[in-house]
Parts: C-alpha cells; sequence; structure tokens
C-alpha cells in the first residue's frame, strides 16, 4: 500500500511540476534567474510611445514583436508569442496601423 501511495504522490508532484512549467519563461540573461511573465490584455492601446506597463513590467513594441523588462531602460527579453495581445491599437494616429492586427494573422493589403 505504501509503495503505491508514494507512486500516486511521485505522479501528482511531476504532474504539477509541468503545469507549473508552462507559467514560466526563463530570459535569456544568465545568473537573472526565472521570471513569471504575465500575458497582455487582449486588446493593447498604446499611446504616443510604443511603451505600455502591465503587471510590474514594461512591454515594448518594435516591428510587430514584442519584449518586456523590469525596467523601461531594459535590459529587454522577447515576450513569447503566447503573451502577445490578441489586438495592438494606436491611439490618435490617423493612418491604419494598427487597426485589426492581430496576432497569427497575415496582413494583405
Amino acid at each position: 500500500m505504501k509503495r503505491i501511495s508514494v507512486a500516486v504522490l511521485l505522479a501528482v508532484f511531476l504532474f504539477a511540476g509541468f503545469l507549473f512549467a508552462g507559467c514560466v519563461v526563463a530570459p535569456g540573461h544568465r545568473g537573472s534567474g526565472v521570471v513569471v511573465v504575465p500575458a497582455l490584455p487582449s486588446v493593447v492601446v498604446l499611446e504616443s510611445e510604443p511603451y505600455y506597463y502591465h503587471g510590474g513590467y514594461h512591454y515594448f513594441y518594435q516591428n510587430d514583436r514584442w519584449s518586456y523588462s523590469r525596467s523601461r531602460s531594459g535590459p529587454w527579453v522577447e515576450l513569447p508569442r503566447d503573451r502577445y495581445p490578441k489586438e495592438t491599437r494606436f491611439k490618435g494616429r490617423g493612418d491604419d496601423r494598427g487597426k485589426g492586427e492581430k496576432r497569427g494573422h497575415d496582413r494583405r493589403d
């Protein structure tokens, strides 16, 4: 009976470890440890600058890519695509940039 309990307990811990590993992002810098980065909201509206602050992190948007950092001055680490917003909008821009840009969709003119 004890062997079955130990095996079940071990399986539960391994499963929990795999679930937790899916929520953790390891930045590319040595010795900086592991960071849990919150996903961006579904829709992000940027002001005149391509910076966004959310969940204790600064996010930078450039060339359809997102990066994150604890400080606005960096160092910047590429944000995993599963943390991207579904849509990025630009407040006050007269052009069509950002309107309807969706992750995973090709833009065809």
